[in-house]
């Protein structure tokens, strides 16, 4: 596993590009409410890439369950959709949904990644727990995350913060290291597993990451429709993903996908 350790330099122009994902999801919070679809989000993340000079990463990535590359800035993925939700201008946001909104950018050949989860309306009170929880999750990664530290020892706090609330960590899904490519070395999960204890990741100065739990409210059990791109809870109990792009630096972590 050759993971590749970032310059100053190299962490400041991911930031750059974490500047624009945070602009991006900064609007669409601001503008997703009932009525809306996520085809329009779409429209207004791909502009405010553009107007920035930035790449949106995701568009046109392919997938080995799909002919079709994904088509889309932003993944879109509503109640129990974890993940690569397709936005559409056919799929209207309803009162009462929760959205959990990926975006991706590559700016001067460097790339950030981060997710939100919003409440759209006045959503019921168990989803709104989920998105707090989830949220939470992240912040603890955040927290732990220093030179020296073991991942597995993150990764449990992560895990029993979900599990003690009633949910379930996805493990299909792990975060990445992330930096010239949007996916690179180590993969980052939020739980522990054999494979994790017996070749853990140590954190270390340089070290640029992509954290990104996804905890549903249900079974941790998920599966893909027949779009090839759309993973949903296998029980349809909702879900929710938090995401930062974060650089380990001398004293902890730098969260570089914030404006």
């Amino acid at each position: 596993m050759a993971i590749t350790l970032k310059s100053r330099r190299e962490i400041e122009l991911i930031r750059k590009a974490g500047a624009v994902v945070a602009d991006v999801l900064s609007k669409l919070q601001e503008i997703a409410e009932p009525g809306v679809t996520t085809g329009l989000l779409n429209s207004v993340a791909s502009r405010i890439a553009a107007d920035a000079g930035a790449e949106a990463l995701f568009n046109g990535v392919p997938s080995p369950l799909s002919r079709e590359p994904f088509r889309g800035a932003i993944c879109a993925s509503i109640n129990e959709q974890v993940v690569h939700g397709i936005p559409s201008e056919t799929v209207v946001l309803r009162d009462g949904d929760i959205l959990s909104i990926d975006f991706g950018a590559k700016l001067d050949g460097y790339c950030a990644d981060a997710a939100v989860t919003i409440g759209i309306g006045k959503i019921p009170s168990d989803r709104r727990r989920l998105m707090d929880v989830t949220r939470h999750v992240l912040d603890i990664a955040v927290a732990k995350s220093a030179p020296g530290v073991k991942w597995s020892s993150v990764a449990a706090e992560m895990q029993s913060c979900a599990e003690s609330a009633g949910f379930s960590i996805v493990k299909d899904f792990v975060g990445h290291g992330i930096g010239r490519k949007m996916h690179e070395e180590p993969r980052v999960p939020n739980f522990v597993s054999d494979e994790l204890l017996a070749g853990d990741i140590v954190l270390a100065e340089g070290m640029v990451l992509a954290i990104e739990p996804m905890i549903n409210a249900g079974s941790s059990d998920v599966r893909t429709l027949k779009d090839g791109w759309t993973v949903v809870a296998e029980d349809a109990k909702c879900s929710a993903h938090f995401e930062h792009t974060i650089a380990i630096v001398k004293n902890g972590c730098e969260v570089l996908t914030v404006k």
